[in-house]
């Protein structure tokens, strides 16, 4: 052991940075690459075939079957002289990953040969096994048949030898088992109710699009380290391992110069990514040592979902080329900062306005704080959901940690913002007047057109405001975007609905009031509901330190869900509030939703399952028996120290090695009635039927043994001699190039 840690370490130091080649093309040449996009779609579909596909994606026209053919054999020309071979439906199943299933192009000719076909239908639909998914019981391994169908707003692409085509993944009955198809019908929800409200300060509008910018942190670890920690290798985890005497406190590795083993896998992925239509923009050191981060230009909301999921899959692959792992656990290392995946959202029209950024005119102002305040009122409504939409085994390690947003959904907007909420909310009735072609006059000091940068950022709100748009940075680094944004959308999409409602109601009474005068119903409806509504959705709005005590305090005042525990977190999906959101909107029915927390109590179980499952291993077979080797040398050293020298004076020298003799006989005692009590907490809460009280016994009962024996073993390692400690230490793991 001794001989295969300190081997592993060595090699890793030796490691040189891989040659990559660099295509000869700028990137704005080869971007795109391997993606059936709009300028391939021109030259392998005929001209109306093109026409109607562009309808689809852009204005969501509906698909014609008559047409598939046509961009089957396009795709198929496409892909064969692009060396294709084989072709999969491209899904993203509740496992957090994604799934394919690889079919060749080949078929009989009926002559004793074979021809290369793709049609129509092998384009449209599939039937992958749906019992082999997590599927929260609505279906049974008898129960076996499932449907992929394209998703042609998101574009078809390659991957090595196979063309692979985004789908949604559906039962038999109907319900959806993935996370793009009630993504879709939340952005369609969003897209209708946030146009009507558009409608009131601009008719032309005819689509708004859900906006999407993620930034994706993550750990790199040089692979022979990696595969000598069996607790990283099995849970993505150290589950020990005491703090490195050196890690983030000197603040030197964020935005530092990238390590150049470091620098040469980043530009192998960015030229594979954006290949793949991945349009990566930025990449930096990031605040703990080994931690980096990628993020790429917003995109359509769908689309990005889309890219992450494929880049995600990319990093692994491009890493292990270059002799590293990629670790997109939330809390790989204690001690350290942790990965988040900040989830930057927006709105923005078809003619280009972002809904969410300030104009220069008092309309202008007025839309701005209508979407602003909307926006407000879903988060507010759905704090609960919105946390339990990110909220994960894995995340829970990781929020409110003093390094990510606390585990309480809140909204910091910023000094202006803030006081043109509270100017709209406390201004006199008689504030609005129209003055004939200038539009729309507010007795407000003149506001300023907010810039990116026109306030300070709070690392510690969940859901801040940052100058167009609000960034949710609660979602953790493994997670698909999509839960995030199903809920974000759905509950803005409810608040417009809401919203608009009201307004419709008011101007009738407003029409009567105002007859004769120059002044607008509509506006002053919109300002009567935006001021109930700046009222209602106060709670939500915090601009102070979220990680302080005094805030935890304040939230439960404030009605904010405040919740710990990550399976009942869970449980706000099946409130009243949630479900009847959800279906109104068409996003999912209560039958999905019930089957999807079943999916996530079962997963968290799962997760705590076999971390503990490995602790155990790691503890008795790993280190104690090192401990205890140890342990015997130095009583061996004791011994003969009783030999050679005077009993006073062998007293005196044994006396720091008695010392240690004591301390690890009492923390290997220690670790091993830990474990003794973390198998028989295992033991009963396994006894439990329901996945949900399965769940809340492994978070109560089993998980806080964890930390108990970690603790335990985190102090042996200090006393241990290095030769003999068997696993890679975190000064090891983290500072290695």
């Amino acid at each position: 052991m001794e001989a295969l840690r300190f081997q592993v370490v060595g090699e890793a130091f030796k490691k040189k940075p891989l040659d990559v080649k660099t295509p000869t093309e700028r990137p704005c040449e080869y971007f795109g690459k391997k993606v059936f996009n709009r300028e391939k779609m021109y030259k392998y579909l005929p001209k109306p075939v093109y026409e109607k596909m562009i309808d689809v994606m852009d204005n969501g026209a509906r698909l014609d079957r008559d047409i598939a053919d046509a961009v089957a054999a396009g795709m198929k020309q496409w892909a064969i002289e692009s060396g294709v071979t084989h072709y999969t439906h491209w899904f993203q199943p509740l496992t957090e990953g994604t799934a394919e299933k690889h079919d060749s192009f080949i078929e009989h000719d009926g002559k004793g040969g074979m021809v290369e076909e793709f049609t129509g239908k092998l384009l449209v639909q599939q039937e992958p096994d749906a019992s082999s998914f997590p599927s929260g019981g609505i279906r049974s391994t008898f129960e076996a048949r499932g449907y992929s169908a394209w998703d042609p707003t998101s574009p078809v692409f390659i991957i090595d030898d196979t063309l692979c085509i985004p789908t949604v993944f559906i039962s038999y009955s109907g319900e959806a088992l993935d996370y793009k198809a009630p993504l879709l019908r939340a952005l369609h929800a969003v897209n209708v109710a946030a146009t009507e409200v558009c409608h009131y300060f601009d008719p032309t509008v005819k689509k708004v699009t859900s906006n999407l910018g993620w930034e994706q942190e993550y750990f790199l670890v040089d692979e022979g380290l990696y595969a000598a920690r069996p607790d990283l290798l099995l849970t993505g985890r150290t589950l020990m391992g005491h703090d490195s005497a050196k890690n983030q406190q000197m603040d030197d590795h964020y935005f530092g110069a990238i390590p150049e083993r470091v620098a040469a896998f980043m530009r192998d992925l960015e030229i594979q990514a954006l290949e793949l239509g991945v349009p990566c923009k930025t990449r930096h050191n990031e605040v703990a040592p080994n931690q980096f981060e990628l993020a790429p230009i917003f995109e359509e909301t769908n689309l990005a979902v889309d890219h992450n999921m494929m880049l995600m899959s990319l990093m692994k692959k491009v890493a292990r080329k270059h002799g590293f792992r990629v670790l997109l656990h939330e809390k790989p290392f204690a001690g350290i900062n942790g990965s988040g995946k900040h989830n930057n959202w927006s709105l923005s029209t078809d003619n280009g306005i972002l809904l969410h950024a300030p104009g220069k005119t008092a309309e202008q102002n007025l839309r701005f704080a209508t979407f602003i305040v909307e926006t407000l009122m879903g988060v507010y409504k759905h704090n609960g959901l919105l946390k339990a939409s990110i909220m994960s085994a894995t995340n829970a390690h990781r929020l409110g940690a003093n390094e990510a947003p606390p585990a309480i959904v809140s909204s910091f907007l910023g000094k202006q913002v803030s006081e043109l909420l509270d100017h709209i909310e406390k201004a006199d009735k008689d504030f609005l007047a129209m003055t004939g072609k200038q539009g729309l006059k507010m007795d407000i000091p003149e506001i300023p057109e907010l810039l990116i940068d026109n306030t300070d950022r709070n690392r510690t709100s969940p859901f801040a405001f940052t100058g167009n748009r609000f960034e949710f940075r609660a979602v953790g680094s493994e997670a698909n975007c999509a839960s995030a944004m199903i809920a974000l959308n759905s509950a803005v999409a409810e608040a417009l609905v809401n919203f608009k409602k009201r307004v419709d109601a008011k101007i009738p009474e407003y029409e009567k009031k105002l007859a004769g005068t120059e002044h607008s119903a509509k506006f002053h409806a919109i300002i009567d509901v935006l001021r109930e509504d700046i009222k209602t959705c106060k709670p939500i709005r915090f601009d102070g330190n979220g990680y302080s005590d005094e805030w935890v305090v304040e939230a439960e005042k404030r009605g904010l869900d405040v919740e710990k525990s990550c399976p009942k977190i869970f449980e706000r999906y099946l409130d009243k509030e949630s479900i009847d959101m959800f279906e109104s909107l068409g996003v999912m029915t209560k039958k999905e939703l019930e089957a999807r927390n079943e999916v996530k109590w079962e997963t968290y179980t799962k997760k705590i399952q076999i971390e503990a499952r490995v602790l155990g291993d790691l503890s008795m077979n790993h280190i104690i028996p090192v401990a205890t080797r140890y342990q015997s040398d130095l009583l061996s050293n004791v011994n003969h120290m009783s030999v050679v020298f005077p009993i006073d004076t062998a007293d005196k020298l044994s006396a720091r090695n008695k010392k240690i003799i004591q301390e690890i006989a009492e923390r290997t005692s220690a670790i091993e009635k830990g474990v003794e009590e973390l198998v028989e907490a295992r033991k009963k809460a396994n006894k439990i039927e329901g996945e949900h009280e399965k769940a809340i016994a492994y978070h109560d009962t089993v998980e806080p043994h964890l930390d108990t024996i970690r603790y335990e073993i985190d102090k042996l390692e200090l006393i241990v001699d290095d030769a003999l400690w068997p696993l890679p230490k975190y000064r090891e793991l983290l500072f290695i190039r």
